[in-house]
C-alpha cells in the first residue's frame, strides 16, 4: 500500500486575507523546462496568431513537482472561442510528450478564451487558477487583470456544488469498463475531487485554502477523526489510482455518499449565491 508523505501547504494570504500566488519561473525545476519549452511550442505551432498567452498551474511553478509523480497542468488563453478552433492535434501532442519525457506523470493543454477570462463576473475556477496558482511562460501575463480571492464559502461552493454529480459520473464512467489506463484515470481525478471537497467542508472555520492533498486530508480529520481513514485512502488512491473499478466504486458508495451527504448539508446553511470573494 502506498504510504502518503506530508508534501504541500495552505496559499499564503496578505493582510486583508487575499490568497497569494507563490508560482514563479525561478521556483521551476530544470528538469522541468525542456518539456515546459515544447508545450509553448506546440501550442505556437498549432493556435498562431489565435494564442494569446501560456500558463503553467500546479506543483511544478511552485516548485514542488516531483520528478515522475507530477502532471504538467497548462492553460492557453486563446484570442478566439474555443469552439472557433481546430484542436485535432491535442491528443497526439499529449501523447507524444507523456511518451518522451518521464520526467512528468502526464501533460494536460486546455483552452479558454481571453473574453471568458477577464469578463468574468461570477465565481470561476481557472481564472482561480490562473491569479492564484499558475505563472505565465508565453504571452500577456493577464493575472494583474483578474479579481483577488478569500479562501471563503464561494471558494467551497466552488468543491462542493457538483460534488453528486462528479461522484456518480465517475462510478458510471468505471462500471463494466476494461480500458485500465481510463479507469486509472478516472480514479485519480474523483479522488483529489473528494480530498479538496473535504477541506471546503472546512473552510469556513480555517479560512485556509490549499490545492495540496495532504495538507487537506490533515485538516479535514482535525474536524471529522472518525473519517480520517476513509479520507487517507482516498490520497493514496489519487497518488497510486487503482485500475480495479468495483473497488472504486465500493469506495464511492461509501465515502462518496458520506461526502455528499455533508455536501448538501454545508450548501443549505451557507448561501453562495449571495457571498462574492471577488474584489477587483
Amino acid at each position: 500500500m502506498t504510504d502518503i508523505k506530508n508534501i504541500g501547504r495552505f496559499c499564503l494570504t496578505n493582510d486583508n486575507g487575499y490568497i497569494i500566488n507563490d508560482s514563479n519561473l525561478e521556483k521551476v525545476k530544470p528538469e522541468f523546462y525542456k518539456v515546459i519549452e515544447e508545450v509553448v511550442e506546440n501550442y505556437q505551432k498549432h493556435l498562431g496568431s489565435d494564442l494569446h498567452s501560456v500558463y503553467v498551474r500546479g506543483s511544478v511553478p511552485r516548485g514542488l513537482g516531483i520528478y515522475g509523480v507530477s502532471d504538467l497542468d497548462t492553460i492557453a488563453i486563446t484570442n478566439r472561442e474555443k469552439n472557433d478552433i481546430d484542436l485535432k492535434w491535442v491528443d497526439k501532442a499529449e501523447n507524444d510528450l507523456n511518451r518522451k519525457y518521464d520526467c512528468i506523470k502526464g501533460v494536460e493543454f486546455s483552452f479558454y478564451s481571453i473574453e471568458d477570462m477577464i469578463e468574468t463576473i461570477n465565481f470561476s475556477i481557472i481564472p482561480f487558477m490562473i491569479k492564484t496558482h499558475s505563472v505565465c511562460v508565453y504571452g500577456e501575463d493577464i493575472r494583474g487583470k483578474l479579481p483577488n480571492y478569500k479562501a471563503d464559502k464561494t471558494l467551497g461552493n466552488q468543491h462542493l456544488v457538483n460534488l453528486k454529480n462528479q461522484i456518480k459520473q465517475a462510478k458510471e464512467d468505471v462500471a463494466g469498463n476494461d480500458d485500465k489506463e481510463d479507469i486509472l484515470d478516472c480514479c485519480a481525478w474523483i479522488m483529489k475531487i473528494i480530498v479538496r471537497a473535504g477541506l471546503a467542508l472546512v473552510i469556513e472555520k480555517e479560512r485556509k485554502y490549499t490545492r495540496d492533498l495532504y495538507p487537506a486530508y490533515e485538516i479535514f480529520s482535525k474536524y471529522y477523526p472518525e473519517k480520517e481513514s476513509e479520507m487517507k485512502q482516498a490520497v493514496k488512491y489519487a497518488i497510486n489510482p487503482t485500475e480495479n473499478g468495483n473497488a472504486i466504486i465500493v469506495f464511492l458508495d461509501d465515502m462518496g455518499t458520506w461526502m455528499i451527504n455533508e455536501a448538501d448539508k454545508w450548501l443549505q446553511v451557507h448561501n453562495p449565491q449571495k457571498v462574492s470573494n471577488m474584489e477587483m
